[in-house]
């Protein structure tokens, strides 16, 4: 089964990011519970966070850090305006 694919990302206070799928759908994704260590530790630094961007169907950060998509669609709740 294919999983959708991020199109779109925004970062939100409290270590999550608004993420828009190719499906039509907008979630939010809680990235707090992967913070830690040193590789997603970086994330702790609200300016690294905050420079979250698409990369192929999922989100990543500069030095390599990445979210599985499925991961994101799976472990989201819909966002509501």
């Amino acid at each position: 089964m294919l999983q959708p694919g991020v199109v779109n990302v925004n970062p939100l206070p409290d270590y999550k990011v608004i993420v828009s799928f190719d499906t039509g759908e907008t979630k939010i994704f809680d990235v707090a519970p992967y913070i830690s260590g040193d590789w997603f530790g970086q994330l702790r630094d609200e300016e690294f966070f905050k420079a979250v961007h698409v990369e192929g169907s999922t989100i990543a950060w500069s030095d390599g850090q990445d979210i599985a998509p499925h991961e994101l669609y799976e472990l989201s709740v819909p966002y509501q305006v």
